[in-house]
């Protein structure tokens, strides 16, 4: 196992014009499974391809287990890639698919068994070692393509988008699974997806691109309720973050300022006071929206649009002034189209920007 240190990576595209990656730094703990999650041409792929050796930066360095790998092949930075497609061979049978980079190491035979059987078991696919890759489903032939990663007892695995081919309950299930695996093995692992459910389970960082820089770094859970801007609040969740354009105003009374949405105001924490009389977006969760179908002393007023049962929750969408936002009602929450309903979220789980930068001004306590 070893750790991954980037320095300072740029890779351009095309004719040095635009900037797959601007000057990225990042440092992967050794054992660390570190997410990077993005909408599609931010530079997650391209980041992770010259990890792996199969592009050149331009400038910059990348170090595996303290060795400078920057100018080291493929074939000497000892890394396993598990792929967006399967990249199983379609004429080899499961045993020597998955053995086939032990084999190209010239493993001994023996050692070659005793580690695809190994590989195979914890994939759950001891009983198709004699099958070929058309003879499995795809979830199958996914496990084929991990087991075939892992067996060569890599320093890094890295993996693009493995789980993208698979239908959503497949998908699902062998997510749970491969994280499973991944812990057990304990090997620094770097895993690009652009579906930040995918972000938010899998890894113990996650990191968000954008335009080819790291927009936030940290825990999932950090991430995901102090979003460092208005991108990655947008970028993260399902639905995601709101953002309502609001100005700060001095209080009525004893307490923190207030907060003027439209002609409707609404209790702000004592932090806002620095920016009193200006405007900010103000960001909330679609689930710390409280919802009520009658008046409510200090609740706002907005219009129902569309309602969306999901099940687990009632998705509302709803008109606050100019604004639509999302709202996530408890099960069985009984409302219906163009009716009105009154709204309220703790002042903790506000958060705020600014309205020119995007970035984060104050965290409520």
């Amino acid at each position: 196992m070893a750790d991954i240190v980037i320095d300072d990576l740029v890779k351009t595209y095309p004719g040095g014009k635009v900037r797959a990656t601007d000057a990225i730094s990042l440092t992967v703990a050794d054992g660390e499974f570190l997410v990077l999650v993005g909408p599609s041409g931010c530079g997650k792929t391209t980041l992770l391809r010259m990890v792996a050796g199969l592009e050149t930066p331009d400038s910059g360095a990348i170090r595996i287990g303290g060795r400078d790998v920057t100018d080291v092949p493929v074939r000497r930075r000892n890394i396993s890639m598990v792929f967006q497609s399967y990249a199983i061979f379609p004429h080899m049978k499961v045993r020597q698919n998955i053995g086939f980079g032990l084999s190209m190491r010239n493993v001994p035979k023996a050692e070659i068994d005793q580690r695809v059987r190994r590989a195979a078991e914890v994939l759950e696919l001891g009983d198709y070692l004699d099958r070929y890759p058309a003879q499995l489903s795809g979830g199958q032939r996914q496990r084929v393509a991990v087991a075939r990663a892992i067996v060569v007892d890599a320093d890094v695995l890295l993996m693009d988008e493995p789980l993208s081919n698979l239908d959503a309950l497949l998908r699902l299930q062998f997510r749970a699974e491969l994280k499973k695996i991944v812990r057990q093995l304990g090997t620094t692992t770097v895993y690009v997806t652009h579906d930040q459910a995918e972000a938010m389970s899998l890894g113990d960082r996650i990191a968000v691109m954008r335009s080819g820089r790291i927009a936030q770094l940290g825990s999932p859970i950090e991430v995901y309720d102090q979003p460092s801007d208005q991108f990655v609040g947008g970028f993260l969740g399902a639905p995601p973050m709101n953002f309502i354009p609001a100005q700060v105003r001095a209080a009525n009374g004893p307490g923190g300022p207030t907060l003027r949405v439209g002609d409707q105001s609404l209790s702000g924490p004592m932090q806002l006071d620095a920016y009193r009389d200006q405007d900010v977006l103000v960001g909330v969760r679609a689930e710390n929206i409280q919802v009520s179908t009658s008046p409510v002393d200090g609740w706002v007023a907005a219009q129902v649009e569309v309602v969306e049962p999901t099940g687990a929750a009632v998705l509302l969408t709803v008109q606050l002034d100019e604004h639509r936002l999302k709202v996530q009602a408890p099960p069985g929450f009984q409302v219906e189209p163009d009716s009105k309903v009154w709204l309220t979220c703790p002042p903790q789980s506000l958060r705020f920007y600014d309205p020119t930068t995007g970035l984060a001004l104050v965290t409520a306590p």
